[in-house]
């Protein structure tokens, strides 16, 4: 029991560092992440191999493109996260197929609105290309009419409590 009391005493006293910034990457080379090494020595590097290889009026324009684009993959966050998904997400929208799709009912119902508008009667609107589905609808219409033209009905929808 002395043993039990000891060791939960050495718990609550004990102080535990939690790590804190865990998604900060470590700094290696100097100032430097290991990711933006690489981006800033291969862009580097690059530029180097085309000034050395390339006529001068041919190269500089490449090795500026070149440096601008290892500083960006290197230092550049767009909407927080880093450039080089900005750049993946840009090749993959380039590179697979787009689905496009059209919808007319939203034209169907914005021309509708001006014809009830305009017509004092109840316009019963066409749902559908089938004449069986009209016809299902049509009847349960005209069933809740000639229910609501019972004596019976109209005295239960009196009776009713409202809310």
């Amino acid at each position: 029991m002395r043993l039990g009391a000891l060791h939960s005493c050495y718990n609550l006293c004990m102080q535990f560092q939690v790590p804190q910034f865990i998604e900060v990457e470590d700094k290696i080379f100097g100032p430097f992440t290991f990711k933006q090494f690489i981006y800033v020595a291969g862009a580097a590097g690059l530029a180097y191999i085309l000034w050395r290889f390339l006529p001068l009026f041919v190269a500089v324009p490449l090795i500026l493109g070149v440096l601008g684009l290892g500083a960006a993959l290197a230092f550049l966050e767009y909407n927080g996260r880093p450039f080089i998904l900005a750049l993946e997400h840009g090749f993959y929208y380039l590179i697979h197929p787009k689905l496009y799709l059209w919808s007319t009912e939203r034209r169907k119902k914005d021309e509708a609105a001006p014809k009830m508008a305009e017509t004092a009667e109840i316009h019963v609107p066409k749902l559908s290309d089938s004449k069986l589905t009209e016809l299902a609808w049509s009847l349960d219409i005209q069933d809740r009419v000639a229910k609501a033209d019972t004596p019976e009905h109209v005295a239960s929808v009196a009776d009713e409590p409202r809310i």
